[in-house]
């Protein structure tokens, strides 16, 4: 999709679910954020959250209030509010998305809405996909615009070698379906978010 000539790049950050040692999340993380890089239409970030350690949710308002009493939640409010749209990268832990993400998801509300957020999961047999289905609920509650298509990567840690996800031509494929609908989504809401703000 071609931008509008005038329209600055728009901010996509990629967020890493998983906190665990021996992780494989932030290799597929960095993979993706590599190949988001190549699409003009986003500026691509990533946002770790080991690295960013978020204590268990522990304002004393509720987060619709945006009446933040700590600094790491001002901040992380400062990277939700600044970007355009979101791909969370997640393993599946029991069916579910990892606990940390959804921490991270409940610190804010007004920060997230009207944002497209898309899912590039993995796992075993299942590749994170009940983890998908299961956020996608959050995030519509989040008032996010959860998108279809996603990445999918079944048997994960057989494309990880020496520490970096090395992609097949089908995660390739399915990484630019999934950009391509960013751009879209990401580009009509970021013009209802002036609009209504």
């Amino acid at each position: 999709m071609t931008p509008e000539p005038s329209a600055a790049p728009m901010t996509l950050t990629t967020v890493v679910a998983s906190t665990r040692p021996g992780r494989v999340g932030r290799s597929v993380a960095d993979w993706f954020t590599a190949r988001a890089a190549q699409c003009e239409q986003f500026e691509s970030h990533v946002v770790d959250l080991r690295e960013l350690a978020l204590p268990f949710f522990d304002e004393p308002h509720p987060p619709a209030l945006q009446q933040y009493t700590h600094s790491h939640t001002r901040a992380w409010s400062r990277i939700v509010d600044a970007s355009d749209a979101f791909v969370f990268v997640t393993p599946e832990y029991n069916g579910g998305f990892p606990a940390p993400l959804k921490n991270a998801w409940d610190y804010l509300v007004v920060e997230w809405q009207h944002k497209p957020a898309a899912f590039v999961s993995y796992g075993g047999v299942s590749a994170g996909t009940r983890a998908v289905q299961m956020a996608k609920q959050v995030v519509a509650n989040l008032r996010m615009l959860p998108i279809g298509p996603t990445v999918s990567i079944p048997f994960v840690s057989e494309r990880v070698e020496d520490g970096a996800f090395l992609a097949g031509k089908i995660n390739e494929a399915a990484a630019e379906h999934m950009l391509d609908e960013l751009v879209r989504t990401a580009t009509v809401m970021r013009r209802l978010r002036r609009e209504t703000y």
